[in-house]
């Protein structure tokens, strides 16, 4: 009998997940279609936007560095190469796949909240108390993420991309799936990156990550955090330490979270 109890228990908790996922998955949907409707404002005023040479990130780059004596390639930067479709379908898939990677974005909030949803059942009411502002910093975190991505990464490496040659005679046409798989993608991983906080909080309550672990892999932090700027950042050092700071105090920031979690187990 406690075993038939045990597996209807189980069957419930798996059909309220099944629920939870519905709604998530009619979410993205939802901001997929209403996106797809407005797929040309969604393209010219988002997606596409770094292509101006006009967008403001480029603006700000070239009085920053102007104004500290740093010769910059943003000042008068131009993309002379215009996008290719190369398929009959290209198009027409290309928008609805963005419009659900954006839809997924756009929903991410409430997709945390039907994960809340899901788990609180389980928790203690002094354990629900004290994540009460999980949803709201998860979603800081991820939106961060979103702007200094499309603000400050995306447009480095469309620069970049856009005017990297080996020799003179090879001429850069690119799709338009290339380009937009990498906005996409970029904006998409960064804002994943944005919840590192948010993983080492989980990481410590579960005893897998301490404090001093991070502490003595800091010098072993900052040299992945640079490479991995060389890689996404046109090659000079200015553009190289924009991306490195915002990640590094995001490290720094990580290592209080696990001191503070440490020091609330050890209290209790």
């Amino acid at each position: 009998m406690s075993e038939e109890k045990n597996q209807m228990s189980f069957l419930s908790h798996l059909e309220e997940l099944r629920w939870h996922l519905v709604r998530s998955t009619a979410a993205i949907f939802i901001f997929g279609i209403v996106l797809f409707a407005f797929k040309k404002e969604v393209y010219d005023g988002f997606l596409l936007a770094h292509l101006e040479t006009n967008f403001v990130t480029y603006t700000w780059f070239c009085d920053a560095f102007s104004a500290v004596g740093i010769e910059s390639d943003f000042c008068g930067v131009t993309f002379p190469q215009k996008l290719q479709s190369l398929s009959m379908t290209n198009q027409l898939m290309n928008a609805i796949w963005t419009s659900l990677i954006l839809g997924l974005i756009i929903s991410f909030p409430y997709i945390l909240w039907e994960l809340w949803k899901f788990i609180a059942p389980g928790l203690h009411p002094s354990e629900i108390k004290k994540s009460k502002g999980f949803l709201f910093i998860t979603s800081l975190l991820f939106f961060t993420g979103v702007a200094f991505s499309f603000y400050v990464i995306v447009p480095m490496s469309v620069y970049f991309f856009y005017h990297f040659e080996i020799t003179d005679t090879i001429q850069n046409n690119f799709t338009l799936s290339s380009y937009i798989s990498m906005v996409t993608n970029t904006i998409l991983g960064v804002s994943l990156v944005f919840e590192l906080p948010v993983v080492i909080f989980f990481l410590t309550k579960l005893g897998l990550i301490t404090p001093d672990f991070l502490k003595t892999y800091r010098k072993h932090a900052l040299v992945v955090v640079l490479l991995l700027s060389a890689v996404i950042t046109p090659p000079d050092i200015a553009s190289q330490i924009i991306v490195s700071i915002p990640i590094l105090i995001l490290y720094e920031v990580s290592i209080h979270v696990s001191r503070f979690v440490v020091k609330k187990q050890e209290q209790a």
